[in-house]
Parts: C-alpha cells; structure tokens; sequence
C-alpha cells in the first residue's frame, strides 16, 4: 500500500504530464491547431483565453471584446468530439473514446459586423487531461470536512489518470517494439534476399563465360 508521501512524489513526478499551459500568436480568422496524445475515456478540460493587439499601445490587451472562438476537436479518424463557438474567453470539455492524437484547433470568429482588419492575437490555452474543476468542488463544500473530502477524491482521480497514462505508455512502447521488430526482419529477410540475388547472378555469369570460351573454343 502507497505511502501519502509516495503519492505525492508520483503526482510530482508525473503531474507536468497531466497539465499544459502555453500561448501563441494568431492573425485573425487564422486556425492554429495543437495535438495531444490522449489516452481513452479520459476527461479533457481546456481553458483559453484571448488577447487583442492594441496599436497605440503597442501590447496586448487584456481582453478582446468582440471576438469569439470556434473550438474543434477531432480524432485522426476525422471523428468531431466537439464544435462550438465560445466567447474571447471559456472552458471546453471532451471526453476521449479511444487513445491516440486529438487534434484541438482554433480559430478566431468576429462577433462584430466590422472585423479587426486582420490584428494580432494572443492566446492563453490550458489544457488539463483527466481533471475535474477542484475549485468548483471546494467552493460547494460547507465545511472543512467535505473540504477535505473533495481534494482526497481529486488526488486519487490524478492517481488514477497517471495509472491510465501509464498504461497507455506501456502500450504505445509495446506496439513501437513490435513494429521496430519487424522492420528488423524484414530489412534481414531483405538483406538476405539482395545476397541471393548476387549469388545466382555470379553463377550466371560464370557459366555464361564458361558457355562462351567454349563456344570460342578458348578453353
């Protein structure tokens, strides 16, 4: 039985992987996409944010009235988790149903019937794999008790989803072993099949010489 301080040495080892959060910068109306490697049936939250380019002040403002964002997310096997238009700020949910890349994409949408006349963005994007909201949790709680309550059951839903990422690691390794595995044989089998090759056209060149002093009657 696990320790709560080998607990909280897993989540610290392990916790970078359960959350991300970065920026990036856009035109308008441009699509940016980022991928994830999801294990299945896992909870995915992503929180963005949007910032517009202000020429006078030559920053970034704090917000982008105005301005909203589509949100796609979709499979490899082009199966659509989620479409939807969100405000210059909000939260998606998706749930995976099988493991493998996600591709999230986003994409500035004008909410005005004047654009921004193609000004640049900035976008704060969090995503969280496998994490309900702690906050909301904690705010319900009446008491200390259910206080602790709700963080001992979120602790153990990041134990689970390290255990989940694990697994899908183990597997991901073990499908990579076995395809690098065959690349082997049949790059032996290969190599095997080129010497063959040059082994029977030695010998037909041989008996073709051979085949032609004689008929030359050189030898």
């Amino acid at each position: 039985m696990a320790t709560a301080v080998e607990i909280l040495a897993l989540l610290f080892c392990f916790g970078f992987s359960l959350s991300a959060a970065f920026y990036f910068h856009v035109g308008e109306r441009e699509e940016k996409c980022i991928i994830e490697d999801i294990p299945s049936d896992t909870w995915i939250t992503g929180t963005f944010k949007v910032q517009k380019w202000d020429r006078d002040r030559h920053d970034f403002l704090e917000s982008a009235p105005g301005l909203g964002m589509f949100v796609t997310i979709t499979t490899y096997n082009d199966e659509v988790l989620l479409s939807k238009l969100y405000g210059a700020q909000g939260t998606f949910y998706f749930t995976s149903h099988s493991p493998g890349e996600h591709i999230i994409c986003l994409e500035s949408n004008s909410t005005q019937l004047v654009s921004f006349g193609g000004s640049k963005l900035r976008i704060h994007l969090d995503i969280r794999v496998g994490e309900h909201d702690l906050d909301a949790a904690i705010a319900q709680a009446k008491d200390k008790v259910n206080e602790v309550t709700f963080k001992l059951e979120h602790l153990i839903e990041q134990i689970e989803q390290i255990l989940k990422e694990q697994d899908y690691q183990r597997d991901r390794e073990e499908n990579f072993r076995m395809t690098s595995e065959d690349t082997n044989r049949n790059v032996l089998w290969w190599a095997f099949a080129q010497i063959s090759i040059f082994i029977l056209v030695g010998i037909f060149q041989m008996k073709h010489l051979k085949d032609f002093f004689i008929a030359k009657k050189l030898v």
